[in-house]
């Protein structure tokens, strides 16, 4: 049995969970470098779910480049043209992430029961509608993010079994005991530099 895993897992799949454990371990630490990780094992990713029929997971990975260009500037250089702090998320911010949430699972269900030929609407959605608010939230380097990732990484794990991306599943375990890690790390250091 795991002899047939490894061989029906392919390069692309292999070395974007390589890519994607590199980038959150560097993100864990607060490393901006963790996007140029990211964006190499993002790319390879696209291609694992579009082969896999998981759209909207297709689309979440479009999103996370997307916002893995925008989160690489403005971890270096925000609005003050210095390295942003790690900060708690605002009550307007939750509101906008809550946002985020609500209206990409309901484009993604729609688009996924009217347009498509997905066999998990509703878990490839909620994934999806986490991980983007998740990922939003990172991007402005707030601590809440890894709240919201590891929901989105909780619900992905059963989803990649049943797809058969076994290598996806236990990036979604590892991702989720980095986010735990990264949130109390996170949570450190912005007490610390609140304490300074």
């Amino acid at each position: 049995m795991m002899k047939e895993i490894i061989l029906q897992t392919t390069w692309q799949e292999w070395l974007g969970v390589v890519f994607s454990i590199f980038q959150v371990v560097l993100a864990r630490y607060n490393n901006p470098k963790n996007y140029l990780f990211g964006i190499a094992g993002i790319l390879l990713t696209l291609v694992v779910m579009f082969n896999s029929k998981l759209y909207a997971e297709f689309t979440l990975n479009i999103y996370y480049l997307i916002m893995s260009f925008y989160g690489l500037l403005y971890w270096k250089f925000g609005q003050q043209k210095h390295e942003i702090e790690i900060s708690k998320t605002t009550t307007k911010e939750w509101k906008i992430a809550i946002g985020i949430i609500f209206f990409s699972f309901t484009i993604f269900y729609f688009a996924l029961t009217h347009f498509t030929d997905s066999d998990v609407p509703i878990w490839d959605s909620l994934v999806s509608a986490f991980a983007w608010a998740g990922m939003w939230l990172m991007a402005k380097r707030k601590l809440e993010n890894w709240i919201l990732l590891n929901i989105s990484n909780l619900i992905s794990i059963p989803l990649m079994i049943h797809k058969d991306l076994y290598l996806y599943a236990i990036l979604s375990i590892i991702l989720f005991s980095v986010a735990v890690s990264g949130y109390l790390n996170w949570r450190k250091i912005l007490n610390n530099s609140e304490n300074a």
